[in-house]
Order: structure tokens, then sequence, then C-alpha cells
């Protein structure tokens, strides 16, 4: 599993398969390609972010802001 580090909102977040992102405040994150495969998303603040090409595949987004 790769795992990339960004900055989202003055917060470091590893952004990577499996990740845990619950509850998470990405508002208007750039996750572009991002490989979130069977990330746990739930109750996270997605609004205004970029999720083009982003692989969800298999992720939790229930409760999720998108």
């Amino acid at each position: 599993m790769k795992s990339k580090k960004r900055i989202i909102n003055g917060k470091e977040h590893n952004i990577a398969p499996k990740s845990d992102l619950y509850g998470a405040n990405l508002t208007g994150a750039d996750l572009r390609g991002a490989d979130l495969r069977e990330a746990d998303l739930r109750e996270a603040d997605l609004a205004k972010s970029d999720l083009y090409g982003a692989n969800l595949t298999g992720a939790s987004l229930t409760g999720a802001d998108l």
C-alpha cells in the first residue's frame, strides 16, 4: 500500500488505500487521482473537494458530506 501524505486544512492526512479518515475535515481538498480504495470516509466533510479520477472502490462513505 503506497501512502501519500497531504496537508489539508492545516492538518496532515495519510491518503492511501484503507486509510482511516473517519470524520476528517477534507473540505475543498484536492484529491484528484487519489487511491482511497476501502478507505473509511464515514462522517467526513468532503464538500467542495475535487475527487476527479479518485479510486473510491469499496470506500465507506456513510454520512459523508459530498
